[in-house]
């Protein structure tokens, strides 16, 4: 089902064209045609947003605007009005209007207010829900991990939360950067104010600036009205900018700009706008190198790199997975309607020796597909994708020194190659040497290979 709108007009044409107009448009739409009746459904049943008529028979539309946000102050509401003073407008919104309209109005100008009010309205109740669900979780950010690593990067987010800083957060692809980012917002002191997210490698280049500076009508093709951008919807709150590291250069100039002034430019307007926004960035890019190879600007990147976050890849807190797989078989258990199937041992085991390329994101969802095919209630190691029984190629490319490499030099290499690729447990450095257990520990007190190992 669509967004909720409750409409409130006297004239009964111009009700049914907009009722017309908007239900064609796939919203749920609730008609009244007076300010009175408008409030007594209110009381009975809540929406997404209220657009209502500013002058009315009896009630007029400044004083439902004040009643419906008494009654349920998460109700939204654009108002109409033959007469859109400059007085008329700034009194609406600050009573809480999100928007209005100038009557009159064609389909597209209409579609065009609403969809925004829409959108600004979903991006708050997903706030409100956000800061629920941080509020509820004893993990950071709904991240877990117990690891030395993780318990670095939960310290530096939290320090980050104290204070407005701008945070740079470096990781690969599926290690988790937005929800540090979420954590460091609905933690801080700008929490009940607007967390907004622009993914930047999904932009194409040329509405980037549009996007995120907003635009005047008639700024170019297709600009049919002015439209904020993201610096304006964050207002007082924070941006998240996800993926920094494929901004283009023109594009970091002007992000720059906002960065050290505090001021956006429309396109296609020359007035700037002062806005209050915390930047949290993210990359999964190496920001220093694209800077000497001249594709980031150097400037751009020491303002980011004010409060750097390094969240490490699964590899690399590999001790970390039997309390994600307990948190994942809770979470989608709930997500799919069924018991959290058991995960067995062996299936631990070969969870720790795979590499994880796609990190915390890839063992989401390769858990939510053993779940669904799993029989008997468990997960067994034959329910494994392919990928978890191909053996990993273990490289032996010592470098050979001039005077040569003996075999034994060479056994201890690979040993330590083993251990290292296991994370120090030495059953698992066995198997990658084709070595029983015992025989991998009397080579490791022969070889006098001082390692730290687990005996598991």
């Amino acid at each position: 089902m669509g967004q909720s709108i409750l409409i409130t007009e006297d004239d009964q044409v111009q009700r049914e064209i907009i009722n017309d107009i908007l239900t064609q448009s796939g919203y749920d739409v609730t008609t009244s045609d007076s300010a009175e009746t408008t409030l007594e459904i209110l009381k009975d049943q809540g929406f997404d947003l209220l657009l209502t008529d500013m002058r009315m028979p009896g009630m007029d539309g400044l004083e439902l605007l004040r009643r419906a946000k008494r009654l349920r102050p998460e109700v939204e509401v654009v108002v109409m009005t033959a007469h859109a003073t400059i007085r008329t407008a700034v009194t609406a919104m600050k009573e809480g209007a999100i928007d209005y309209l100038e009557k009159p109005f064609d389909k597209d100008e209409l579609l065009l207010v609403i969809d925004r009010a829409v959108e600004r309205t979903s991006l708050r109740k997903e706030n409100r829900q956000l800061r629920a669900m941080v509020g509820n979780t004893l993990s950071l950010g709904n991240i877990i991990g117990e690891s030395t690593a993780m318990q670095a990067v939960f310290e530096r987010a939290s320090r980050a939360a104290r204070v407005n800083s701008t945070v740079l957060i470096l990781g690969e692809s599926g290690t988790g950067k937005e929800l540090i980012a979420r954590h460091i917002h609905f933690e801080g002191n700008r929490q009940k104010k607007p967390f907004v997210v622009v993914n930047c490698a999904a932009i194409p280049d040329n509405l980037v600036e549009s996007e995120l500076f907003g635009h005047e009508k008639g700024a170019f093709t297709g600009a049919d009205t002015s439209r904020p951008g993201k610096f304006e919807d964050a207002n007082t709150g924070t941006l998240f900018l996800d993926e920094i590291g494929d901004m283009q250069l023109e594009s970091q100039a002007k992000l720059l700009r906002v960065l050290q002034d505090g001021v956006v430019e429309r396109v296609g307007s020359s007035k700037t706008r002062q806005v209050d926004v915390r930047v949290i960035a993210a990359t999964n890019r190496d920001l220093r190198e694209r800077v000497d190879r001249g594709e980031f600007r150097e400037d751009l990147y020491f303002r980011l790199e004010v409060l750097p976050v390094h969240l490490p890849p699964l590899r690399e807190r590999i001790e970390d997975l039997p309390h994600l797989v307990k948190h994942f078989q809770a979470k989608l258990s709930k997500k799919i309607g069924i018991e959290p199937p058991q995960v067995g041992p062996e299936v631990l085991d070969a969870f720790r020796r795979y590499r994880w390329p796609g990190n915390v994101r890839e063992l989401e969802h390769t858990l939510e597909q053993l779940f669904i095919l799993a029989n008997d209630n468990r997960v067994t190691a034959k329910d494994l994708p392919e990928k978890f029984h191909e053996r990993p190629e273990l490289s032996a490319d010592v470098g050979l020194p001039p005077g040569g490499l003996s075999l034994e030099e060479l056994e201890q290499d690979l040993i330590r190659q083993a251990l290292d690729r296991s994370g120090g447990r030495i059953k698992e450095a066995a198997e990658l040497l084709g070595l029983s257990y015992k025989t991998l520990q009397y080579r490791l007190k022969k070889h006098e290979i001082d390692r730290k190992a687990t005996e598991n």
